[in-house]
């Protein structure tokens, strides 16, 4: 039986940019600055790598759709580079080839970085998928917009579980004014602006019930993480932060095809969270997990995930929301950095900027927004749809 990577791989280092409309940036600058961070993080020079892993959805160059971009940027010493694009799981994926290449004894130091310029291509997140991102994805995802999908998730939740539109909305609120509130602390976040619920209530609807409000936000930014063996990472500084578990999980499209799923959960992230907690160790993750970073792309996505993962009881997120449960004071915050709702969503490099959360979140490094004695940290991407989806999760701890 397999036994996973659990303690084998540890990050020694890690950058981010400030997300936002970078009109005066390429993606070479992002590049270059969230991995001058990482090496000098890390304490390492740019000979030190042995090999790379570059995630990129968009990329403003599109050389082949290889890895040039990266090689070329950074001007790597000849190394192997290889170029991931995985949805918005793109940066986590970039992660697992690091870890993966490093757990496998095939290299000793890794980097993985994602990068994205979504401003410059004019991608809003709003029209139908094949508008705005070529004919290719009319065969993946026919006809279908992202707020469209998540909002009939929303409304199938919202009646499921018994509760009016009024009330499910101000459920979804709460969860908006949170990730804001932690945002607005944030020096890197994309959008610093302390929101209230009728602020939320009262935003123009993208498609209902979702407004405004309940959804991201399109970015430029990059992340980048260098990993290590890890009996080898204390060498290079005190407070490594170890991989205790990391899945990729991707949709069979058996949700399309069967009547049994009933729109109110993502499958693929229940499915994947089990591989996680067991390659972890973890029993009771609602007592384990210290603190989370969640692909918040529209606040039904928030709470529906902290369902999909063993969090919260089917049913009752609504409790532990109203609760405080998931507030940077609680018993396992959510989005400390503000999440994709407010730090801001570049595709490739979110997962990646959920990681440098964590990593610092573990140091006692997050200023204003630190957690009081964090043990474990898990990070939760989701590329696609409620119906056809890729899941990455990621759980490290010291």
């Amino acid at each position: 039986m397999a036994e996973g990577i659990k303690d084998k791989v540890a990050i020694i280092g890690m950058g981010c940019t400030k997300f936002g409309e970078h009109w005066d940036k390429g993606s070479e600058d992002l590049i270059v600055e969230a991995f001058t961070e990482a090496i000098e993080d890390a304490g390492i020079e740019k000979k030190d790598i042995q090999a790379a892993w570059y995630g990129s959805c968009y990329d403003e160059f599109n050389v082949g759709k290889s890895a040039l971009v990266l090689s070329r940027t950074l001007k790597l010493p000849f190394i192997p580079v290889t170029r991931i694009e995985n949805l918005c799981a793109s940066g986590s994926e970039a992660l697992r080839g690091a870890v993966y290449g490093v757990a496998s004894g095939a290299c000793d130091i890794a980097l993985a970085l994602g990068a994205e310029k979504l401003k410059d291509t004019g991608y809003g997140g709003l029209p139908e998928m094949s508008t705005t991102l070529g004919t290719k994805y009319r065969v993946i995802f026919p006809g279908i917009s992202a707020p469209g999908a998540f909002a009939m998730m929303a409304n199938r939740y919202f009646s499921k579980y018994g509760m009016s539109v009024e009330e499910g909305k101000r459920v979804l609120a709460k969860i908006s004014v949170n990730s804001h509130k932690n945002g607005a602390k944030n020096p890197k976040a994309h959008l610093k602006r302390v929101i209230t619920e009728e602020d939320v209530l009262n935003a123009p609807i993208i498609a209902s019930p979702l407004g405004l409000f309940d959804c991201c936000g399109v970015s430029d930014g990059a992340a980048a993480a260098i990993v290590c063996r890890a009996d080898i990472a204390k060498g290079f500084r005190a407070d490594p932060v170890s991989i205790k578990a990391l899945q990729i999980g991707i949709s069979s499209g058996e949700e399309l095809g069967y009547t049994e799923w009933d729109g109110t959960y993502v499958e693929s992230t229940v499915r994947t969270a089990i591989r996680a907690y067991e390659e972890a160790g973890i029993k009771n993750p609602r007592e384990e997990i210290s603190m989370m970073e969640l692909h918040d792309c529209f606040s039904i996505t928030e709470l529906v995930t902290y369902e999909d993962l063993q969090i919260s009881p089917r049913g009752k997120a609504r409790n532990d929301i109203e609760d405080g449960f998931f507030a940077i004071e609680g018993k396992i915050p959510s989005q400390p950095d503000g999440g994709l709702k407010c730090f801001g969503h570049p595709i490739a490099a979110s997962g990646l900027r959920m990681m440098y959360e964590m990593y610092k979140q573990l140091q006692g490094k997050a200023g204003e927004r630190q957690i009081k004695d964090p043990k474990i940290g898990l990070t939760h991407n989701l590329g696609g749809f409620p119906q056809l989806n890729v899941i990455s999760l990621v759980i490290v701890g010291l």
